[in-house]
């Protein structure tokens, strides 16, 4: 019973992180969209799907009935190009109007499957709205009584979001990352500022039982210099560079002791699938400025970036991989840093909002750094990309991603039941 509690209150705190995480991200995107003047239809938090909607004057609010993350509609974000037929369909609607599909098949002379296409463009962008008998009236902005169909596409698309410019869409893409990225900023640094923190230098503190360093002959009190040459500036280097050795190889650390260097020969154990030392850091309090707290903070950014990087790189991917937290270890951590109180918990949430932020930026659809690559591509083309070649990017991509998150639960599982 003890046991099926602590997995219930491990789930609860991992869906409120991952939703805090995501709500935060949606609400740079709605605000930058709104900054803007674009429309937006809904704000939710929750997978789509059923919902406890509130409906305001320009939009709903709600929770779902799946609460895990969120989401923000914005008017006008279908892919693909627009039908040449939505300057008369607007006009249809505002003469004729309201119209069903099947008035609006009649009045354009096309198959009903267009019209209904036609009138869920417009309905995506706010252009149109159904009334209970699901006919459509006209909902664009202004006095248009006396505009031609091109001036009716021109006022309804001015405030979605295929209506803005390159550079404004792209903001509006970006805001999501900026504000993962602030709020992990500005907390690092509220925290920081106040309470200090332990930083980890490259002295040694303890050394594991039977462990690989303690074969070696490598003792509490030694500093690190180096790992196979390669200069080991803070315990982070040394960490990395840890994550690209295998068990059982063979390696050359140098250290200082006494004053003294000397190389020493480690035969490396295992965990998390790479290669093992089994030492620990000896660890000082730092009590930093603002401005201190703040480039402390900024070089949190550097360390989850290098670690984004090591994914592109064939020697360091399996590794980094491995050391990767996937949901089930994230809701396990959540558990333990509320427990550990407040302060722990926000670093926590600061940490997961930076690397969502860094992950976001990476030029893989459905991912917003994705997104923007595509709009940069089709300002290049001077049209948008086909709506099947947008497509099959986002579909390419979706599998590259969620293989690389169902792997990395797998790899949770395996760690948290043993």
């Amino acid at each position: 019973m003890t046991g099926s509690l602590g997995a219930v209150e491990t789930a609860l705190w991992g869906i409120l992180t991952f939703s805090i995480l995501v709500v935060l991200h949606e609400l740079g995107h709605f605000l930058a969209a709104r900054a803007f003047k674009v429309k937006v239809h809904e704000f939710m938090v929750g997978l789509p799907g059923p919902a406890i909607r509130l409906h305001t004057k320009s939009m709903d609010w709600g929770v779902t009935a799946v609460p895990l993350g969120g989401y923000v509609r914005i008017a006008g974000m279908e892919p693909g190009a627009e039908d040449p037929l939505l300057g008369r369909a607007l006009l249809a609607v505002r003469d004729a109007g309201p119209l069903a599909v099947a008035d609006l098949s009649r009045e354009l002379g096309i198959t009903e499957e267009r019209a209904g296409d036609i009138m869920t463009s417009l309905t995506e962008w706010k252009a149109v709205e159904p009334d209970v008998d699901e006919r459509f009236g006209l909902a664009v902005d202004g006095d248009v009584a006396a505009l031609d169909e091109g001036g009716l596409v021109d006022a309804a698309r001015r405030t979605t979001y295929r209506g803005q410019s390159t550079a404004r869409r792209v903001a509006i893409l970006s805001m999501g990352i900026i504000t993962n990225l602030l709020v992990a900023i500005l907390t690092f640094t509220l925290v920081l500022s106040i309470w200090g923190y332990y930083d980890a230098t490259t002295t040694i503190a303890a050394v594991g039982e039977d462990s690989a360093a303690e074969q070696a002959g490598i003792k509490a009190g030694d500093v690190l210099i180096s790992l196979d040459g390669k200069q080991i500036a803070t315990w982070n280097d040394f960490q990395m560079m840890m994550e690209t050795t295998d068990s059982g190889q063979a390696v050359t650390v140098t250290i200082s002791r006494d004053g003294e260097q000397a190389d020493i020969r480690v035969v490396l154990g295992e965990k998390e699938g790479h290669g093992f030392m089994g030492v620990g850091p000896e660890t000082v309090a730092v009590h930093p400025t603002v401005a201190q707290a703040l480039g402390e903070s900024l070089s949190y950014v550097g360390i989850v970036l290098k670690t984004i990087l090591r994914l592109f790189d064939p020697n360091t991917f399996p590794g980094t991989v491995k050391s990767l937290t996937g949901v089930v270890g994230v809701s396990v951590m959540a558990r333990e840093a509320a427990a550990a109180g407040a302060l722990a918990y926000a670093g926590l949430v600061a940490m997961l909002s930076l690397s969502l932020g860094m992950m976001n930026l990476l030029p893989i659809p459905p991912l917003d750094g994705g997104k923007i690559a595509l709009e940069i591509v089709e300002r290049v083309l001077g049209r948008p990309l086909p709506r099947n070649v947008t497509l099959g990017f986002s579909a390419v991509g979706a599998v590259l991603l969620f293989s690389l998150i169902g792997y990395v639960m797998y790899l949770d599982i395996v760690r948290y039941a043993v």
